[in-house]
């Protein structure tokens, strides 16, 4: 049995979507549904059961639990404008312990998801050797709670008996349920539709242009080709940066939602709001190296064919999921 934890979520869903496209359906989904829309993520999927986060842990906590084959351990809260640090070290750091720890213990592949959160500002750059991860000092909080558990592991040298992944700015199908939290792609998708133009917030920066901000986007689809790599390959251990290696501009991401949806760019730069100034990542850019020197065969699709896929085949006319 494989256990995913957040399995109702963006990409916990989508992972499970790739186990059964694999063949594999002996699935323990873990979430916490609550009132949440995401339960539409589970729609179609194939699994042996559901648990509720809490039940899982007090399962494992009383060794109640078939054989276990892996955990892949993507529940988290992802919010990074999350104000209850408290929730968040319970929820983001204990909880990853206590599974890694009984996984450790079990000899259980276990992978779970870190972030690129936790680079911050970027000052030390976006190498994830062990000793650059360190050093690293997060904008915010999410990225707080994240980066406290990859200094754990590697303070208790524990690393190489797992593998996390630090996802960068991930978009695609499932995502939908996540407010706030979903990608520009998915909200500007009905900006457009409504307004017909995109927003996107001024710098504060004199060194960046407006919408010359840039991120690592990465498209779920070849996140989850990494995690089924991952997943069959137990030799591969450690903490990886999971991106595309290419910063793309935000104007460089409106332009290709336009384009997939056959309308001329029409861009509005707007305040980026106060509360956000002091937080906000201008640049970020995975470094693969190591994803690359392990071995990953993974081909990273080009941002304007993502946008496409997604835009296209998920977003219009309605949405579909993975």
């Amino acid at each position: 049995m494989i256990v995913v934890t957040g399995g109702a979520g963006f990409i916990g869903s989508a992972m499970v979507a790739k186990l059964n496209e694999k063949g594999v359906t002996d699935i323990l989904v873990v979430d916490e549904l609550g009132t949440s829309s995401k339960w539409k993520n589970l729609l179609g999927k194939r699994f042996t059961d559901y648990l509720h986060k809490d039940a899982f842990l007090d399962a494992v906590t009383s060794d109640k639990l078939p054989k276990i084959d892996a955990v892949i351990h993507m529940g988290a809260n992802s919010s990074t404008t999350e104000k209850d640090v408290e929730h968040l070290m319970e929820n983001n750091y204990r909880y990853t312990r206590r599974l890694a720890e009984w996984s450790i213990k079990k000899k259980t592949r276990f992978i779970y998801a870190s972030s690129g959160a936790t680079y911050g500002d970027g000052s030390f750059g976006f190498a994830d050797d062990d000793e650059t991860s360190l050093k690293l000092s997060p904008l915010n909080a999410y990225g707080y709670s994240k980066q406290i558990f990859d200094a754990w592991l590697l303070q208790n040298k524990l690393s190489h008996k797992v593998a996390g992944i630090k996802f960068f700015n991930v978009f695609g199908p499932n995502e939908y349920h996540k407010g706030d939290m979903r990608s520009l792609v998915c909200k500007a998708y009905y900006q457009i539709e409504e307004i017909g133009k995109i927003r996107l917030f001024k710098s504060h920066k004199p060194e960046y242009k407006d919408g010359e901000q840039v991120r690592d986007f990465v498209y779920i689809k070849d996140c989850t080709e990494v995690m089924w790599w991952l997943l069959n390959t137990p030799s591969v251990n450690g903490i990886y940066n999971l991106g595309t290696g290419k910063a793309r501009t935000w104007n460089d991401l409106a332009k290709a939602i336009f384009s997939a949806m056959n309308l001329p760019a029409n861009i509005e730069y707007i305040e980026m709001p106060e509360q956000l100034r002091n937080a906000y990542q201008y640049h970020t850019e995975a470094s693969i190296k190591k994803l690359s020197a392990a071995g990953c065969p993974v081909k990273f699709r080009s941002l304007e064919d993502s946008v496409k896929d997604y835009v296209q085949n998920y977003l219009h006319p309605e949405l579909r999921y993975l």
